[in-house]
């Protein structure tokens, strides 16, 4: 458990214990839902998001705008993105970033596979919504650099200063890429 991404060695002792004192309570639905997905889940055939069939509900619905893609690192981006409830179109899972460390090239993710739904689904923009960190930028501008060719307008999210967010608190790459994207008033 402790392994699990945001569970310290404590948080997991604490979990491990209430899940065994609650074993036909929580452990056991806790296991058979685990062995359910493990059997079904698998990821969407057309933009690597996770489902339990070959499409997943974003691609299936035909009121998503298709000339729209939003790409994305990971799932969780894509999911992140969803809550807000602010983009109807489509998306687009990476699987990662482009990062000469981890020996993780274009060929690696899924950057062949955006390239070639561009033509076939008849895309228009695509947004890059990807961390604003080294491997992000970097992935950005090698995705804007392949996609230059075919004329789809390339856009990415706004960076900069956060709702509620107050300039003494913030970093210093926070308040430059606030200042360099500042707009009009």
């Amino acid at each position: 458990m402790a392994r699990l991404p945001g569970l310290g060695p404590r948080s997991a002792r604490r979990a491990v214990l209430h899940m065994l004192k609650k074993r036909a309570v929580v452990m056991e639905p806790l296991a058979q839902a685990l062995a359910k997905v493990a059997a079904s889940a698998r990821d969407c055939r057309v933009c690597g998001n996770i489902s339990d069939s070959d499409l997943c509900p974003i691609c299936a619905d035909q009121r998503r705008a298709t000339g729209v893609i939003c790409v994305v690192e990971d799932v969780s981006d894509l999911w992140a993105m969803e809550r807000t409830g602010g983009f109807k179109g489509r998306y687009h899972v990476l699987g990662g970033v482009l990062s000469a460390l981890e020996s993780v090239g274009p060929e690696t993710l899924r950057i062949p596979d955006l390239l070639a739904r561009i033509g076939a689904e008849g895309v228009r923009e695509v947004i890059l919504a990807l961390n604003a960190t080294v491997e992000g930028q970097t992935t950005a501008h090698y995705i804007a650099e392949a996609l230059a060719p075919t004329g789809v307008a390339v856009t990415a999210l706004a960076q900069g200063v956060p709702m509620g967010g107050e300039l003494d608190y913030l970093d210093d790459g926070t308040i430059a890429a606030a200042l360099a994207a500042r707009r009009q008033v």
